[in-house]
């Protein structure tokens, strides 16, 4: 069962729960896949949706069933011989009153046993929060809610504790010494002497309480990106590691999991050290696993958004990555670049905005430094300081100057992070450094051109360890991890979370881990990717939809055929952006929505318009309004321009959410309807490729919950909707074929087709998949170009792969994703010798020069199967 051949990933929550999951494991086994792959699975804040607010490490969440539930469900795996795989969270641990070990560290301050277990900076030079933490959790400021009563001392029993709103933080029991029973009416905030009282009794505390909009100036440990309610751990620390990895290692000793997905590794101290650790850890413990269990290696992936130009690195000994890299690949291969000048003009004309994506980026980074990472930004900047005033020959420079590198090397960082340590940067991180620093002196004041090249070799231009023991070496170490720790955060929500809401020229290429920047990639480019995979990380997850992806992975398909079409999408944009100009209102001195924010409106309606949706279907046009509502408020408030999370414009967002109601209840909605259902054919094929690429390409499967059917899903939530899996198990309990299936495509039972007949293939060939060669196939003749094959093959065993692509100038507008035969005429493809078995019908054919029509049929993808020679 390692490696696994392919994963079907399972959103856990108190709505699906454990016990849920086993009555969807036959379902899957009989689909094909070999493990489930479950969302975290540790004792989360009430209430989570998704698990990553881990509260208790000990204990399987109870919300979902817990270690009972947990014990059924593995049972249920191994009678159909699956396994599991688990989401871990290392970076974070979510953090209030359900979490006992950062209680502790508030009652105890720096004597508690687990405050090294935080990566807290006790030593702040702010001296009302040097020693303590600062919890930015008020709704105003201090002074407002200490008046209007929402702090309280409260009692239970022999505890005493300090009431906030609804919730209960714990008081350090030296401030609470000698407090008798009438302690509570002697500290009553309704009367200016009970206020005196219990303010003084506050400043005792091992915490300060602050507005939570003070966060980003102020707080003093690390957090998941911007989130105060998400507090980074000091995993690097051996007992921490342990302790927070104790139920996981115990469960997989055990038998019951058989890998980990790591969940933001870049935001470790030290991501190399630590994925080593683990697989140490998991490997000791193999021998201790039951004779029921498999004792192969642990599966094991990290999350890691990789740039264009950048590997993983091997020396991590891990399986790869969670595939963010081969979603932006295959979408890329997809798109035409034929398409870029003129939806490039389209977007600079009716916004005004000449600035690319990149630029985008930098700007966004810039802003993302003020508004969420001011005290992130203090903290490197300080590090740093310390650094250089370790050592006497760079001591004459100033914080601010140090502040104002940092700032300009952040903002041009040309990836996620970089991996030095005490041996300085590698070639590897060496080349990426040198961008930003590149990048920085560009826009860097000349009188700190000299301080940028010291830091730069402050940050591992010069090892740590070429330097003798003694404090300069030890602040030299500890500023390059919290840099390192900075930069990916930055890039995350500058990128991803900003720019990519703000630039909009095709929205299909704004997605999690790809650069918006990049239209298209050519065949030749894939197949060398996915050789370069086969021969370095052959267990890579491949992924083309997650719990954090931006759009379904169909509505992107679906969408890449505006890079087809885009002349006709250019004419049509411009004629809605004419008719509806009288929906358009002014909110806020401007007007709504803005050019830019209407133009991927457009995008999103014609993306995600579902295929049964009739424009006259009043119910069913409002329940989809409502989808998009949500979504589009969501995308104007991660964009920051008009609105955002921490200071909301409703006039902006109302009027927006307005317009969007407004044209969908005219008659344009059947014009919204029209386009959508002329490039749904062509998308429906693009969303075909996709998948069998996914499926045969070197890597492992990861199929997310209810993508099995077409999936046009938007941004979370609404990518977490419950799933109808007895309509699917009804669907596949008919056993059609893909041809079959076709005749009825939009209901999506031929993407369900095509995958359980490449999964059954994936199961009766496992090597073939997990260990076989990769070997491209090049077309001949006039519709070359719109052909990407290539050939699996592991010791006799051969596996031919074809999909067809840019394919809306044969069947855009038409009824079904059917390529007529007349398209491929003169266009073949030489298979090696044999005879081939077709994966998805019952032909046959002999190896050799074959005209593409007949490996493809009716259908925009094939699959065919070698015969062994006897």
């Amino acid at each position: 069962m390692s490696p696994p051949r392919a994963l079907a990933r399972l959103q856990f929550h108190a709505g699906f729960t454990l016990d849920d999951a086993v009555g969807v494991v036959g379902y899957y086994a009989r689909l094909g896949a070999s493990h489930l792959y479950a969302s975290p699975i540790l004792k989360a804040r009430a209430g989570s949706t998704h698990g990553y607010d881990v509260v208790d490490c000990h204990e399987v969440n109870p919300e979902i069933g817990g270690e009972d539930a947990l014990r059924r469900l593995v049972a249920a795996l191994r009678e159909h011989g699956m396994g599991l795989v688990v989401d871990i969270v290392p970076n974070h641990m979510g953090v209030g009153t359900g979490n006992a070990w950062w209680m502790d560290v508030l009652r105890n301050g720096r004597e508690s046993r687990y405050a090294g277990y935080f990566d807290i900076e006790w030593t702040a030079p702010d001296p009302l929060i040097r020693g303590r933490v600062l919890l930015p959790i008020l709704g105003a400021g201090y002074e407002e809610t200490l008046q209007s009563g929402h702090l309280r001392l409260r009692r239970r029993g022999d505890t005493w504790m300090l009431g906030i709103y609804d919730d209960r933080l714990p008081l350090s029991p030296a401030s609470v010494a000698g407090l008798g029973d009438d302690a509570v009416d002697e500290h009553d905030p309704s009367t200016e002497t009970g206020r005196a009282k219990l303010h003084a009794l506050i400043e005792k505390q091992h915490y300060r309480l602050a507005f939570w909009k003070l966060a980003s100036d102020m707080v003093n440990y690390r957090r998941f990106f911007d989130i105060n309610e998400l507090a980074g751990l000091r995993i690097e620390r051996t007992a921490v590691f342990e302790d927070t990895h104790k139920t996981i290692f115990r469960l997989y000793a055990e038998g019951l999991i058989d890998g980990v997905r790591c969940d933001h590794v870049d935001g470790l101290a030290d991501p190399r050290r630590y994925c080593r650790q683990l697989r140490h850890r998991l490997e000791t413990l193999r021998t201790q696993r039951p004779p029921s269990a498999p004792h192969d290696a642990a599966y094991l992936v990290v999350e890691k958004i990789l740039a264009e130009d950048e590997d993983l690195r091997l020396d991590w000994r891990t399986d790869g990555t969670t595939g963010y890299e081969f979603m932006d690949q295959v979408s890329a291969v997809l798109h035409c670049q034929r398409g870029e000048a003129p939806l490039t003009e389209l977007w600079r004309k009716l916004t005004g905005e000449s600035a690319d994506f990149g630029t985008q980026a930098v700007r966004a980074r810039r802003q993302i430094l003020v508004d969420s990472f001011e005290s992130e930004l203090d903290r490197t900047a300080r590090a740093l300081f310390t650094a250089a005033r370790a050592n006497v020959a760079t001591r004459d420079v100033s914080l601010a100057a140090v502040r104002r590198v940092i700032v300009e090397l952040l903002v041009h960082f040309p990836v996620y992070r970089t991996y030095a340590g005490g041996a300085g940067r590698d070639a590897i991180d060496e080349v990426f450094f040198a961008r930003a620093v590149e990048g920085a002196s560009r826009t860097l004041r000349l009188e700190d051109s000299d301080l940028l090249q010291l830091v730069s070799s402050w940050l591992g231009g010069v090892a740590p360890r070429s330097l003798p023991p003694g404090p300069v070496r030890r602040a030299r170490e500890r500023a390059i991890a919290v840099f390192q720790q900075a930069t990916s955060p930055v890039a995350a929500k500058a990128v991803e979370d900003t720019a990519g809401y703000r630039y909009g020229r095709l929205l299909s290429r704004n997605e999690v881990g790809v650069d918006a920047g990049r239209m298209a990639m050519s065949i030749e480019d894939f197949h060398a990717r996915c050789a370069m995979r086969a021969d370095t990380l052959p267990h890579n997850l491949l992924a083309t939809a997650t719990h954090d992806h931006k759009r379904g992975e169909d509505l992107r398909a679906r969408l890449a055929v505006l890079s087809e079409v885009s002349e006709r999408w250019v004419v049509t944009a411009e004629r809605w952006r004419v008719r509806h100009a009288d929906f358009r209102q002014r909110a806020d001195g401007r007007m709504a929505p803005s050019a830019g924010d209407e133009l991927m409106l457009y995008q999103m309606l014609v993306g995600a318009w579902p295929l049964h949706l009739s424009p006259d279907d009043t119910d069913g046009v409002e329940r989809f309004a409502s989808r998009i509502a949500a979504w589009q408020r969501k995308a104007l408030r991660e964009a920051k321009r008009w609105t955002r999370w921490t200071s909301p414009n409703e006039p902006y967002e109302d009027a927006c959410e307005d317009f969007l109601r407004a044209i969908l209840s005219s008659d344009v909605a059947a014009e919204f309807a029209a386009f959508a259902n002329y490039i749904a054919t062509p998308g429906a094929a693009n969303g075909l490729a996709q998948t069998v690429l996914r499926l045969t390409t070197p890597g492992v499967p990861d199929l997310y919950q209810g993508t099995d059917y077409w999936d046009f899903s938007l941004v979370d939530p609404d990518n977490r909707r419950p799933v109808d899996f007895l309509a699917r198990a009804s669907s596949l309990e008919l056993a059609e074929t893909p041809f079959e299936a076709l005749t009825h495509w939009r209901d999506g039972a031929i993407k369900q087709a095509v995958i359980a007949r490449l999964l059954a293939t994936r199961r009766e060939h496992p090597e073939l998949f997990a260990r076989g060669s990769y070997r491209a196939l090049a077309a001949e003749g006039p519709a070359s170009e719109h052909v990407l094959a290539f050939v699996r093959e592991h010791r006799g065993q051969r596996l031919f792969i074809a999909v067809a692509r840019h394919t809306a100038e044969w069947i855009a507008g038409s009824d079904a994703p059917v390529i007529g035969a007349n398209h491929w005429e003169g266009t073949s493809l030489t298979l090696p010798d044999g005879r081939w078995m077709s994966v998805f019908g019952e032909g046959r054919v002999d190896g050799g020069a074959i005209e593409v029509a007949s490996l493809f049929g009716e259908l925009p993808v094939a699959a065919w199967l070698a015969q062994r020679a006897s």
